[in-house]
């Protein structure tokens, strides 16, 4: 292939009719007084796509157009290429066709990456379009640093020897020993556990062996193991990061540090356990730069939204989600009070602990240690004049009262509560020895919600019911199942095999109405769960997560998982 040629990207697009003269005069300036790439001006500003850039290179110079997120990588061919490389030149080697090796560019124009690129490959090379987001995405989930994390692992293995080393020192662990095998081995840990979106990393010690394992989407997944006997160092050097107590191995410990992973800052919470071999160590790993606030991007139906919108925005009242653990309440919540989150408000969070800092909200973390409760805290923001109290979670009576009561004298609360859907909730908290007539006037809502893994696109292929599937489709869809398509995921190099990539929300509704309030205030239970269910006309988590199915956004078998958790 011959060497390409220069383009001026804004008069190649102003010539194929996809800008106006206007808005490349506009960009122009844009890129001089802040210095970013002239087409990433264009996609900020919504002019143009990442797409329509790449085909219009793609015809100027008439090469091929691939979109990464359907083609299906040779991970051998792709490594020719090395990651620093890779990233360098926004570069990968899709494929060998024809003696030559395809390599994909997001600027085939960048005339000193094709030289270099040709150095190094040593091959003919023929060129294709691909677009940057996605070419960045496979690079960070190709290159994965699991041969690295061996290597130091191993490296670290070495460093301690067969000596007795006490742990109790600082030793290894010194917070300035950043090159120190520890350090370089959990850095390397949090590094491939941000490229692969992890949300939870396990270091667990077991008998003759050292396990880690990463939460993806739900779902654990090895790392790698490694020898037994560098688990005390992690547990130690993790320890010291998060300022806890380095001699205690006896008691678990909680406690938060942030690192930074590839520009990024992360928020960590650490929960160490001791077990039979060792100390368990849990993180949860909290992106402040990718987390997701606002309502209508996480899941939710449209006309749930608009009702939910309309229900926070209210003076007062108290606002619950529920779900299980790590069901998304959280995302939820910090959503609505990024959109309540004015000048004109004044938001406290009550929270344990505090996951996401948001700027111009009062967050208080709750510290049991020194009797610094729910309840206690509570109180005390009553008293800073607040228009919205988000409550972490009401745990018990006194919280729930006190919750309760700020909502009828005038404040709006959030918070959330463990229970099975909607339907229950009211009753859950009659059973916490709430007053009936405080959650017939102060609750105007219940919003329950699950998540459920979101079918890989790169690989979703059609898919034929079982029979059981079939029969509990027919619950929701009668005698239409025929009528619709389903979907699963062949597994891929995308989604690392899983047929999954990614997440959303399962959600049900319940608005406290009139008739609904009024049935709360009946003595018997049976009665206001007939009202409650007649209100939401269908609209449950099942039915919900049936629609998804349908839509082809997630597989029979997740919508009966999260279905079967509440119809034990």
């Amino acid at each position: 292939m011959p060497r390409p040629e220069k383009i001026r990207l804004g008069e190649l697009l102003v010539q194929q009719k996809l800008i106006s003269e206007e808005q490349l005069t506009f960009s122009l300036g844009e890129q001089k007084r802040t210095g970013r790439k002239l087409g990433r001006v264009f996609i900020e500003n919504g002019f143009v796509t990442e797409e329509q850039i790449s085909g219009a290179l793609a015809r100027q110079l008439n090469i091929p157009y691939v979109n990464l997120k359907f083609f299906n990588v040779n991970q051998e061919l792709l490594r020719l290429l090395p990651e620093t490389q890779a990233r360098r030149f926004r570069a990968l080697v899709l494929e060998e066709k024809g003696g030559a090796l395809v390599v994909g560019m997001a600027d085939p124009t960048d005339l000193f990456a094709y030289d270099e690129i040709s150095r190094i490959l040593k091959r003919a090379i023929s060129l294709a379009v691909v677009n940057e987001s996605e070419l960045l995405a496979t690079v960070d989930r190709i290159y994965r640093r699991t041969e690295e994390i061996t290597d130091f692992a191993r490296e670290l293995e070495q460093d301690l020897g067969d000596a007795v080393i006490d742990f109790g020192g600082a030793g290894i662990g010194a917070a300035g020993a950043e090159d120190a095998p520890v350090v370089k081995l959990l850095q390397s840990i949090f590094d491939d556990a941000t490229q692969v979106r992890a949300s939870d990393i396990h270091i667990e010690p077991q008998e003759k062996r050292l396990q880690i394992r990463f939460r993806i989407d739900g779902v654990l997944h090895l790392q790698t193991e490694s020898d037994i006997k560098i688990a005390p160092a992690l547990a130690l050097r993790l320890k010291l990061m998060s300022e806890l107590d380095i001699s205690e191995k006896r008691l678990p410990q909680d406690g938060r540090f942030a690192v930074k992973v590839r520009q990024q800052q992360v928020d960590v919470r650490i929960s160490t356990m001791p077990t039979q071999y060792g100390e368990s160590v849990v993180m949860r790993l909290l992106n402040q730069g990718s987390r997701t606030l606002r309502l209508d991007a996480i899941g939710m139906p449209p006309e749930m939204v608009k009702k939910f919108r309309s229900i926070v925005n209210r003076p007062n009242g108290l606002v619950l989600v529920t779900g299980p653990t790590g069901s998304g309440k959280t995302t939820t919540l910090y959503g609505a009070l990024a959109e309540l989150n004015t000048t004109e408000r004044k938001l406290i969070t009550v929270e344990d602990p505090v996951e996401y800092r948001l700027p111009g909200i009062n967050q208080v973390q709750v510290n049991d240690k020194i009797e610094l409760t729910f309840a206690r805290v509570l109180r005390s923001a009553l008293r800073q004049d607040p228009d919205v109290v988000l409550v972490g979670e009401m745990r018990d009576q006194e919280t729930a009262q006190i919750g309760m009561r700020a909502a009828l004298t005038g404040h709006l609360v959030l918070s959330t509560l463990h229970t099975n859907d909607a339907v229950s909730t009211p009753v859950r908290l009659l059973d916490m020895g709430v007053p009936r007539y405080m959650v017939a006037t102060s609750l105007q809502c219940v919003l329950a919600q699950r998540l459920v893994r979101v079918i890989c696109e790169s690989c979703a292929e059609p898919y034929e019911p079982t029979p059981t599937e079939r029969e509990w489709l027919k619950f929701e869809l009668h005698d239409a199942v025929d009528g619709h398509k389903f979907f699963h995921g062949r597994g891929c190099p995308h989604c690392n095999g899983t047929g999954y990539r990614g997440r959303t929300g399962v959600y049900e509704l319940l608005e406290m109405t009139e008739a609904v309030a009024d049935a709360a205030n009946h003595s018997d239970p049976a009665h206001f769960m007939k009202v409650a269910e007649e209100q939401m006309a269908g609209n449950t988590l099942r039915r919900h997560g049936v629609q998804l199915a349908t839509q082809g956004r997630t597989t029979i078998g997740e919508a009966m998982r999260i279905s079967n958790q509440f119809e034990d």
